[in-house]
């Protein structure tokens, strides 16, 4: 069973950075790919980012070339580099497992908060 705690949110003045750390301690059986997405108030949760086993990254247009995802060599740790930030990063940043057919395979957890606000 995968088991993931998120950390590294706060609030930060816009232009600022965070970075974001995903640790997984459970599972690692059928994990093709780990992601974080976020949910902001009264929005959908989406995708943010994804990197894959292999090594290869998806980023959503509205945060490319702001924020940078990257694992650790054990795979089990996941980061998000967030730079540059928005009011509109504003939101809760939840990490996950992914199978190879992007369904999501851990039960999403609190999250962390980001909050984008001078």
């Amino acid at each position: 069973q995968v088991q993931l705690m998120e950390s590294g949110g706060g609030l930060v003045q816009p232009g600022g950075s965070l970075k974001l750390s995903c640790v997984n301690s459970g599972s690692t059986f059928e994990i093709y790919a780990m992601a974080w997405y976020r949910q902001a108030p009264g929005k959908e949760r989406e995708l943010v980012a994804r990197i894959s086993k292999y090594g290869n990254v998806y980023v959503v247009g509205s945060v490319k070339g702001r924020f940078t995802i990257s694992k650790d060599n054990t795979g089990l740790t996941v980061f998000l580099q967030m730079d540059y930030l928005k009011p509109e990063d504003t939101a809760v940043y939840y990490c996950n497992a992914e199978r190879v057919n992007g369904s999501v395979i851990g039960v999403w957890g609190q999250g962390t908060q980001v909050t984008v606000s001078s």
